[in-house]
């Protein structure tokens, strides 16, 4: 398959003298997206040859754990989202988006 456009997405880490991420940005020239700051960033990639998934998954010292709660349920919510829209599957979507409701209870986040 040819490919006729390309586009770059870009992450940049700032680390400390021990090597903990201190700052994240990140740039998409499509989304006209520049240097956008973030507290955290979980980047899944699949491998088609291995059959397996390499993650980054980072967060700066500042993100608050209040944060991170909320990130997960939204990341969650969104990999539901996705999966439906790739497999079809829409029951398997369902009980994805019933456990979303139960982390969002036990994790005490509001609805919005």
């Amino acid at each position: 398959m040819a490919i006729k456009h390309s586009s770059e997405i870009n992450i940049k880490v700032g680390l400390d003298e021990n090597r903990v991420p201190e700052a994240l940005s990140w740039s998409a020239d499509d989304g006209n997206i520049s240097d956008m700051e973030s507290k955290a960033l979980l980047l899944s990639v699949w491998d088609s040859n291995n059959k397996d998934t390499y993650k980054i998954n980072l967060w700066t010292k500042e993100m608050p754990v209040n944060e991170m709660i909320q990130f997960f349920h939204q990341t969650l919510t969104s990999m539901a989202e996705t999966f439906e829209m790739a497999t079809g599957d829409d029951k398997m979507s369902a009980t994805m988006r019933d456990f979303c409701d139960y982390y969002a209870e036990k994790m005490g986040i509001k609805r919005q």
